[in-house]
């Protein structure tokens, strides 16, 4: 099997926000900074955590000197294949940037293909709204969340209305939703 290129893992990233996180609105928040261009991707291979690490304080470095950059998506598509694993490195990134002075400053967010939320069937719908084709953190500006949610009705309904949202849906279809993301890595 051949290996997917970075730009194919990054396409197949840029379909589920575009089908799935924009389309169906799960976060109010995503169509405007896809609209600007201000989202960066990269694309980590490493197979070694402490590259993992080095490599997310780049980022944070990177969106400490452009004003350009909104947020950035890590994606790791060769590693954390075991959702735990992914869990234990999530851990570990948050602090990280709690002790290189970030808190308060960036905040992650986790998506993984299999992700599911502390107590739930592994085949609730409702762990698609973290779903996502590779492994990624999400960075985002604590500043820029601040503003937005304040200029945002009601956003504490956000997490609700996106498990009515995914369970009314059903399994078939976010399972449809994004397999079809896939199809643009060939």
């Amino acid at each position: 099997m051949q290996q997917l290129t970075d730009q194919q893992i990054i396409s197949a990233t840029q379909a589920w926000i575009d089908s799935f996180i924009i389309g169906y609105n799960i976060c109010p928040f995503a169509k405007r900074e896809r609209d600007r261009g201000s989202i960066y991707y990269t694309v980590n291979r490493t197979a070694d955590i402490e590259y993992f690490l080095e490599h997310l304080i780049q980022e944070c470095e990177r969106l400490d000197s452009d004003d350009g950059i909104e947020t950035t998506l890590l994606i790791y598509p060769d590693a954390f294949t075991a959702f735990a694993d992914y869990l234990d490195y999530l851990d570990i990134a948050e602090r990280l940037l709690i002790e290189q002075g970030y808190e308060g400053i960036y905040q992650l967010a986790s998506f993984h293909p299999g992700y599911c939320f502390e107590g739930a069937a592994s085949d609730d719908p409702a762990n698609y709204t973290n779903r996502s084709p590779y492994p990624l953190l999400h960075l985002i500006r604590e500043e820029s969340i601040e503003r937005a949610v304040a200029a945002y009705p009601h956003p504490e309904n956000i997490p609700e209305r996106n498990i009515e949202l995914t369970r009314r849906l059903g399994l078939a279809k976010m399972q449809a939703l994004l397999s079809a993301c896939y199809q643009t890595d060939q």
